[in-house]
């Protein structure tokens, strides 16, 4: 009977699943592309009126020649680009890829040196003329994705991650890596090699507090495991569009993690390791891309082909990173999935660096972690960027009791590529993040939204103003639509590894023996991604001629006229094109997705799986006020001084808020840092007392402020104690009316007179 009631249990849930993708699909493809439709329709009335008055005033036959000989030059110039492009190409290969960096750069140290060999290499970048750093100043730390393609995306530019941080006065240096991994490369070797890494930064940095570490895409999964196997190397971390829980997201939505389960799992990249003599070819991850959203290589292409005249500099510049492929050790590649996007282990504390070492487990880092991420990213969506909090976590009281600090900041529309190297949101997001990172560390532990808002400033300048907002582990939550969708992964790992063994075992020592050195490179120059470039290089007797035409077309380049109607026909082509990819697109979205789940969300294969899915018992919040940590520091709730009571009575303010700008942060981080006693304090003391008056504050509030005066045994102690607690929180205009309520009893409680004016200067600094 209970067996009945399960199958019945589970088919609903898994019939729900599939309508709830149907829906969403056919909704996204009748609203959108009927929108898209519409316009389409009323851009090809506008072309249809406008050739109708070139065709009534005697111009139609002189604007097709006009445009007719534009477009054959516009041709020219395009292939020229391509050409120019096979070329880059070419000789970027031959050089072994070496990183696309706006900045000039020295080599500080190169894991082939280190016990544990890697292609990796730390670099410092050189700041430009004009641009001063002090050595003094927290170093940043950037580490390049090895993502399929090669190093230099965070500062293949002037507006980039790089440079945010080089206008800011810090030291850079930037993780880089070379084309081939070493002999028998681990990923343990590579997170050893970074983790030396930033310890010469440190030393190089005596001085300065602990390094900024900035990961980007695979790169910030990867610092996280970093961080969590050396807990006392890192400064803050800002991880940007990582996929640390790669297998969720929204029904309907998010169909890129859906691969393993229709493609076959961990034995793919295994054969084609195979087939690379154990290398794995990155131009596959490249080309993967590319096909989740096919209509944006058609439209790179076409918008080149439109302004050649214009956009040739920014398309080769660009096809210099994006036709830079690295190669990864087959050992690297198949931990990956093993363990992250097919087994998800790294979020349950599952995931071993190498095996004789113990689980990765995040909850280990103690510096602080922002995550920035946005809805428009399709690769890495929210949920697979901050879901990974609420897997490790029990709560966010459990965040606090830990000392931890998190900060997420969720962008509205700006897609994956675009987390990284847009110049809007490096200009904007990335600044406010590296100007408000000083700050994040005095925060009260505990999980925050990063909210920044854009203020008009005489109808010209724009500022911005940050507001971190407390949050809960439901409000992640929020951003998706739950896990029942996430149990068919759990038969899909277990597949995977069963498919792996069969392959291992029957078919790999035949395709090794077939294989061999001369065989791999051949099947890598004829992957699809090189060959289009190289067939279009110089090297091709076939484009001997089109240098020269393309000189010839631009001593004598006949540009049509803007408003010929042609162009307006030839823009309706590509729209109308671009258009049939996409909803093509979303068909095949539709079929992928009723395809996975039809096949993994099953009742027969959730009893395949039943061992391989890990429930979780969440502690309640008595369970986490009897662990050690809290009880320990309850005990002293009437022990300490005036560090302590001053800190507690902010930590309660920050509770009472629910959240803080980033002036009044900055007050506080001032306070810290500045003045006495505080600026006395050991960091890590600091940290201490801060996390201790925090679970002071959180769970005993009233005795908290009712032992206050125990802290405070001198009547001028109370008073500047009272006065700094009163300067921090800002004017009383902008106080909500519990904060005022909240300072009123602190001055009862210490026997002060309530301040009525504002208080801006510094109590501790007169």
């Amino acid at each position: 009977m209970a067996f009945a009631e399960g199958v019945t249990e589970a088919t609903t849930r898994a019939a729900v699943i599939l309508l709830t993708a149907l829906s969403r699909h056919i909704h996204r493809i009748g609203e959108i592309q009927s929108e898209r439709l519409r316009e389409l329709l009323r851009n090809a009335e506008g072309v249809r009126e406008l050739l109708r008055e070139a065709r009534d005033n005697g111009n139609l036959g002189t604007a097709w020649r006009e445009y007719l000989r534009d477009a054959i030059e516009r041709a020219v110039l395009t292939t020229d680009a391509f050409r120019e492009r096979g070329d880059i190409f070419l000789e970027h290969e031959a050089a072994g890829c070496p990183p696309v960096l706006f900045y000039h750069y020295e080599v500080m140290m190169d894991g082939r040196d280190l016990p544990f060999k890697s292609n990796y290499m730390l670099l410092r970048i050189i700041p430009p003329e004009g641009v001063a750093v002090d050595n003094a100043r927290r170093p940043y730390i950037i580490i390049c994705p090895r993502a399929g393609h090669g190093p230099g995306v965070g500062g293949h530019k002037s507006d980039s991650q790089v440079g945010v941080a080089l206008r800011e006065g810090h030291p850079v240096y930037f993780v880089a890596f070379r084309r081939e991994p070493e002999h028998d490369q681990y990923l343990s070797y590579v997170t050893r090699t970074e983790a030396a890494f930033v310890r010469e930064v440190m030393r190089r940095h005596p001085n300065a507090p602990k390094p900024v570490l900035v990961g980007d895409c695979q790169g910030g999964w990867a610092t996280l495991v970093l961080a969590a196997t050396n807990p006392d190397l890192t400064g803050p971390i800002v991880i940007n569009g990582a996929p640390v829980t790669p297998i969720a997201g929204k029904v309907g939505e998010n169909i890129f993690r859906y691969n393993a389960g229709l493609l076959g799992g961990t034995w793919i990249p295994m054969f084609l390791s195979d087939l690379g003599g154990g290398i794995f070819d990155g131009a596959h991850l490249a080309h993967n891309f590319e096909l989740l959203n096919p209509e944006r290589p058609l439209r790179k292409y076409t918008d080149l082909f439109r302004d050649v005249d214009t956009a040739r500099e920014t398309f080769l510049a660009t096809e210099r990173w994006w036709g830079s492929f690295c190669l990864l050790h087959e050992n690297e590649i198949r931990w990956i999935i093993e363990q992250l996007f097919v087994g998800n282990r790294l979020v349950k504390n599952k995931a071993r660096v190498v095996p004789e070492r113990r689980h990765v487990e995040l909850k280990l880092i103690r510096a602080p972690i922002i995550v920035f991420t946005s809805h428009g990213d399709n690769v890495t969506p929210p949920q697979q960027a901050l879901n990974w909090i609420g897997e490790i976590y029990e709560s966010e009281q459990e965040i606090r009791i830990l000392g931890q600090r998190i900060v997420y900041l969720v962008h509205d529309d700006v897609d994956h590529l675009g987390i990284i190297i847009s110049s809007n949101i490096v200009n904007k997001e990335y600044s406010e993040v590296a100007t408000t990172l000083e700050v994040i560390e005095a925060l009260v532990p505990g999980l925050y939204e990063m909210r920044i808002q854009d203020v008009k400033e005489d109808d010209v300048r724009t500022r911005y103003t940050v507001e971190l907002v407390e949050r809960s582990l439901d409000d992640i939550r929020a951003l998706g639509d739950g896990h029942d969708d996430e149990r068919a992964f759990a038969a899909v790992s277990h597949a995977s590894e069963v498919q792996a063994q069969i392959y291992h075992t029957l078919v790999r020592p035949s395709v090794k023996a077939a294989v061999t050195e001369i065989t791999a490179e051949i099947s890598r120059a004829m992957h699809p991604q090189r060959l289009s470039r190289a067939l279009m290089s110089s090297k091709n007797p076939m484009m001997a001629g089109v240098k020269l035409a393309a000189e010839q077309v631009r001593e004598g380049r006949a540009k049509a006229a803007p408003e010929n109607p042609f162009l307006a026909a030839e823009a309706l082509w590509v729209r109308s094109v671009e258009q049939a990819i996409a909803i093509w697109r979303h068909c095949r979205d539709l079929a992928y997705e009723l395809t996975f789940h039809s096949i993994w969300n099953t009742p027969w294969v959730h009893y395949f799986s039943d061992s391989y899915e890990a429930p979780r018992t969440l502690m309640i919040n008595d369970d986490l006020r009897a662990l050690p940590e809290v009880a320990m520091a309850l005990s002293g709730v009437e022990t300490g001084g005036f560090a302590e009571a001053v800190i507690r009575m902010l930590v309660l303010l920050s509770n009472d808020r629910g959240g803080v700008r980033r002036d009044r942060l900055e007050r506080w981080s001032h306070v810290l840092a500045q003045d006495e006693p505080f600026r006395s304090l050991d960091a890590e003391l600091l940290k201490i007392i801060l996390r201790q008056q925090t679970l002071i504050a959180s769970y005993e509030p009233e005795q908290a402020i009712e032992t206050l005066p125990l802290l405070l045994t001198d009547s001028e102690e109370r008073r500047r104690a009272y006065l700094v607690v009163r300067y921090v929180p800002g004017t009383i205009g902008e106080m909500s009316p519990h904060t005022v309520a909240l300072l009123q009893r602190f001055a009862e409680v210490l026997g002060q007179p309530w301040v009525e004016g504002d208080l801006t200067d510094d109590p501790l600094a007169m």
